[in-house]
Formats: structure tokens, C-alpha cells, sequence
């Protein structure tokens, strides 16, 4: 098992979004700005490497018919962990990000990994599947992000970019999202068409 492999399999042959299809949740909802979707990409892979961490620790003594509420109760632990840190010191952040910090224990990529990685595999392989799927799944929240916010708000970390131009508006509410997502999915699946032929 190769550690490049595994990790950069979460980047782009199994990127959670846009080739597995799942976290759409977040990565339409939160991705009004880029600042978001960074924090996301934070929040998402620290519940998931350590998570995987603790389920690859503990797979041997878990009995089998209560494995998933073992892994949903590890999840939820590292997730109260995170809403508690943002509450206390990114006020801001926690209120932007709002119900999808707790609706990280439901992510399903989190518990996906738990069940078909980590508690197959040693703890140093199942931290780099972990980071591989957090970032890949942070990096497409943030492209998501930086179209939108552009687009939408003609700016980028709250700096106005091109002074005069009128945005998008659409950019910044659901349909935006939908698209810019569809046009990302169009491109992914072109490279890897691609890919196939060579």
C-alpha cells in the first residue's frame, strides 16, 4: 500500500465531492465565501484524522454489531470538540458556519472512512487517508468558494476586487452554488475521460 497513493486518492480518483458525491451539504451551503470554506476544510479534517485515528486504536476490541454507534459516538466526541473551540475563540466563524459544525458527525465521508478504511488499517495509514480526503474534499469546498465569492460579491476575504464591477447575485445564493458546482463536475469528469484515453 502506497502512502502517495492513499493520500492523493482523496485529492482526485476519490475526491469526496466530485467523484464519490458525498458532503454536497456543506459544499453548496458554505461556500458563499472562501474564508468558510477554508474553515471547513479545517473543521472536517481534524473530526476525520482523528477519528480515524481512535476507530484504527480501537477496531480489535469494538464488537461487530455495535461498530457504527462506536464510530457515530467517536465522530460526534471530535465534532463537540471543534463546535466548543469555534464557539469559544472564531465567534465569528461559529456563527457563519452555524448548523453545519455539529452536521459533521452526519457527514457521510467521516463514517465512510471509519467503516471502510480505518478499521482495516493501521493508525499511519488511516492519518494519511484522513488528510487526503480532508483536503481534497476542503480544496474543491474552496475552488466552490472562490468562483462564488468573486462572482457573487467582487471580493475575496472582504477586499473588494474590481472596484465599479456590478456581481453576479446569483452567484451568492443556491442556484449559484448549483451551477458552479455542475460546470466544476462537467470539468472533473472531462480530465478523467482524458485520463482514460492516454
Amino acid at each position: 500500500m502506497s502512502v502517495k497513493k492513499e493520500f492523493f486518492k482523496g485529492l482526485v480518483d476519490k475526491n469526496p465531492v466530485m467523484v464519490l458525491g458525498i458532503g454536497l451539504c456543506p459544499a453548496l451551503a458554505v461556500t458563499t465565501s472562501v474564508s468558510n470554506a477554508l474553515w471547513m476544510m479545517l473543521a472536517t479534517t481534524f473530526v476525520l484524522t482523528c477519528s480515524n485515528i481512535l476507530v484504527s486504536l480501537v477496531k480489535n476490541i469494538i464488537p461487530a454489531h455495535v461498530r457504527i454507534p462506536v464510530f457515530i459516538t467517536i465522530i460526534a466526541t471530535f465534532v463537540t470538540v471543534v463546535e466548543i473551540v469555534l464557539k469559544a475563540y472564531q465567534p465569528e466563524v461559529y456563527t457563519s458556519l452555524g448548523i453545519f459544525i455539529p452536521l459533521i458527525v452526519v457527514n457521510c465521508m467521516i463514517l465512510g472512512r471509519a467503516e471502510e478504511f480505518a478499521s482495516r488499517n493501521g493508525v499511519f495509514m488511516s492519518i494519511v487517508d484522513a488528510l487526503g480526503m480532508g483536503i481534497g474534499f476542503g480544496l474543491t469546498l474552496t475552488v466552490l468558494a472562490f468562483f462564488r465569492e468573486t462572482l457573487g460579491a467582487n471580493k475575496l476575504f472582504g477586499y473588494t476586487l474590481i472596484p465599479g464591477f456590478e456581481p453576479a447575485g446569483i452567484m451568492t445564493v443556491a442556484p449559484g452554488a448549483f451551477i458552479t458546482l455542475g460546470l466544476m463536475l462537467w470539468a472533473m469528469n472531462s480530465i478523467m475521460t482524458s485520463r482514460k484515453k492516454h
